[in-house]
């Protein structure tokens, strides 16, 4: 489960895991704003996980909450964790990335350069470029925005969220 990070000011910063948004949290760093049904239990207490949590301070944000960072997480979640060569929807620890133009090509960490990919058509395609393979792309890498990566995989929050993703993207 993610957790929606507001800055003081109540705009959207960026989308956390639950264990760091409790980091927070419990370090008074930030208040939660909403909360998940499901509850985490230490050996003393029990904790509702947060979904939306506001920073108590204001921090300058360089980049809009509509910029989505290229992550591996964030890269499996545009790509529906399916290899993007063979279709094949795999597990999260059982799928890679793989760059369209290799690394070792001069190809970059880029939204428009990764795609998830299999075991079995990462090898194959290997350090070449995509033309040398034969093998093609289901769909052209580009940067998502938060509503689309949220649409797939967060249904549940997305609902929650809304109020404060609606002006941003």
């Amino acid at each position: 489960m993610r957790t929606l990070v507001l800055n003081a000011g109540y705009e959207p910063m960026q989308l956390i895991s639950w264990q760091r948004a409790l980091c927070l949290v419990m370090s008074d760093k930030a208040e939660v704003v909403a909360r998940y049904d499901t509850e985490v239990r230490s050996v003393s207490q029990s904790f509702k996980l947060p979904s939306v949590v506001r920073l108590v301070r204001y921090v300058r944000v360089i980049s809009r909450f509509g910029v989505v960072r290229c992550t591996r997480k964030n890269v499996l979640m545009r790509d529906t964790y399916q290899c993007q060569y063979c279709s094949v929807k795999c597990r999260e620890e059982s799928i890679t990335i793989d760059h369209v133009v290799p690394r070792s090509k001069g190809g970059k960490t880029t939204w428009n350069n990764v795609v998830a990919a299999c075991h079995p058509c990462n090898r194959k395609k290997g350090s070449k470029n995509l033309g040398d393979t034969g093998m093609v792309l289901l769909k052209q890498p580009r940067r998502p925005s938060f509503r689309e990566l949220m649409g797939e995989n967060g249904q549940e929050t997305l609902l929650e969220w809304l109020p404060y993703i609606s002006q941003a993207g």
